[in-house]
């Protein structure tokens, strides 16, 4: 699938849930480690099951439709605006995924738990995303997501909702420097996976290594490196 056709799933549904459907929908990279946890890489799912990104349409349909549960009313939690990019363009996404131990499940009320100790926030596609303290409006650091169709984290069936993994991902540009928001995401992965007794994988659904981590921030400086604002060039003297 090219950029283009992902960026009209992208338009149809929000960028943030159609960005962690596509990642998980590729096929692992070979020769890229020893995958940790069938409960993430097996799972009992099918083919029809698996998240793709042509689904799209489908998950706002969904969403359009779906109306406010009395339990998210009481847990205060549901807003659409939380977490919504004021630009539905990006130019890069870094992704880790919690994923549930081998022959085993994540709880849906378990992550919510999680997700709150965790300083997440539930809002926008009902997903959870990490905001900018005191500035929300500036969108979300990173976000969290449901892989299992539709991705979403619905809080009116949360108690039966048990899936292998949950994604994380960060979409750049972002409300702060991509280095930044790396050392948020990273953190809070490892915390919910802990809270979860889950593993951190990477993007390719590898245990995350020290090696991966140093790779992936030195790319992020790179990103900084090639987005810093030009240097403001002095008048000329006369």
């Amino acid at each position: 699938m090219d950029s283009t056709v992902l960026r009209i799933g992208i338009a149809i549904a929000g960028v943030l849930l159609i960005a962690a459907i596509y990642f998980f929908g590729r096929p692992r990279k070979p020769g890229q480690g020893r995958r940790v946890g069938g409960g993430f890489a097996d799972a009992g799912r099918t083919d029809a099951e698996r998240i793709e990104p042509t689904l799209g349409e489908q998950i706002a349909d969904e969403l359009a439709e779906g109306e406010q549960s009395q339990s998210e009313l009481e847990l205060g939690a549901r807003n659409d605006d939380l977490g919504k990019r004021g630009d539905a363009s990006f130019e890069k996404i870094v992704t880790l995924y919690v994923a549930a131990r081998e022959g085993q499940k994540l709880r849906g009320s378990d992550i919510v738990v999680a997700a709150e100790k965790a300083g997440l926030t539930y809002g926008h596609m009902q997903i959870f995303h990490r905001l900018v303290e005191g500035h929300p409006e500036r969108g979300p650091i990173f976000s969290v997501a449901n892989i299992m169709k539709p991705g979403s984290f619905e809080m009116a069936t949360i108690q039966e909702l048990q899936t292998p993994a949950i994604a994380f991902f960060l979409t750049l540009p972002a409300p702060m420097t991509a280095l930044d928001a790396w050392e948020k995401m990273l953190p809070t992965a490892q915390r919910m996976a802990e809270l979860l007794d889950g593993v951190v994988l990477d993007e390719s659904r590898n245990a995350l290594g020290r090696q991966r981590i140093a790779h992936i921030r030195d790319e992020l400086r790179g990103y900084d490196r090639q987005h810093e604002a030009p240097p403001l060039t002095k008048p000329a003297r006369w």
